[in-house]
């Protein structure tokens, strides 16, 4: 789709995700609504008015600081309503169809929202997994792929896969070895892709994780936010999954 007016709102409506995603992603790791209370300074705690709180524009206005009292506002917020445009853009012009379209944006947005999430609290809250894992079964019976039984295979087999990741991992290291938003969010990944791209998701994000964090990891013994790879696995293979699994079967398996 490239109706420049289509993609103009599309735009719009994704920086206003990418505002609803930077409430998620400060409230939902401690328990909070993300409908009240108001949105508020971080430094004064004054109530925003309705024009602070305009994506990205409102940002650029007031220079990045607070109207009251002067204090710096995170770049983060902006950084993020740029994203979610960017995500709805990218994944009208990306994918053929309003379906395939739509869940293309819904998924990558809840992927970011994730991959925010866990690098800064090292959580993956439940809204976004199961939350998540509920929309993309939804999605199944909308015309496209997955199919709704594939969606439901996927979901269980990538929880399935994950648990008994936990499972044996925290038996061989005497530790945990996976989070239980790891495997909800992977559940949610399955929904989306169905099972096989679901399983190169994993394969995908724990390599992108072992090149990138991994020697980070060793030296600093930091807790690896695999969330974030997984998240990131999960936006190539969605991207990528069809040409990778193409190439494979081609290049490999010869067939």
């Amino acid at each position: 789709m490239s109706d420049p007016l289509l993609l103009t709102y599309l735009a719009l409506f994704g920086l206003a995700v990418g505002s609803f995603l930077n409430v998620c992603i400060a409230r939902l790791p401690a328990g909070g609504s993300v409908v009240k209370p108001r949105s508020r300074c971080m430094s004064c705690d004054r109530q925003l008015t309705w024009y602070e709180n305009i994506p990205l524009l409102s940002y650029l206005a007031l220079r990045g600081r607070c109207r009251t009292c002067g204090s710096r506002i995170s770049v983060r917020y902006p950084l993020v309503e740029l994203a979610g445009g960017l995500i709805w853009v990218g994944a009208f012009i990306h994918f053929n169809g309003f379906w395939p379209a739509l869940s293309g944006a819904v998924f990558g947005s809840l992927l970011f929202g994730i991959a925010v999430t866990d690098a800064r609290e090292y959580i993956i809250p439940d809204e976004f997994s199961v939350g998540g894992l509920i929309l993309g079964l939804a999605f199944s019976f909308a015309p496209g792929k997955p199919t709704p039984l594939w969606s439901l295979v996927g979901a269980l087999t990538c929880f399935a896969v994950m648990y008994g990741v936990a499972v044996v991992g925290e038996w061989a290291f005497k530790k945990p070895a996976l989070g239980g938003g790891d495997i909800k969010m992977m559940a949610m990944v399955g929904a989306f892709l169905g099972p096989w791209h679901a399983l190169l998701t994993i394969f995908v994000g724990s390599l992108v994780g072992a090149v990138v964090f991994g020697p980070i990891g060793l030296k600093t013994g930091k807790l690896v936010p695999f969330g974030v790879f997984l998240a990131l696995g999960a936006a190539i293979v969605l991207i990528w999954g069809d040409a990778m699994v193409g190439w494979y079967v081609t290049r490999m398996l010869g067939v």
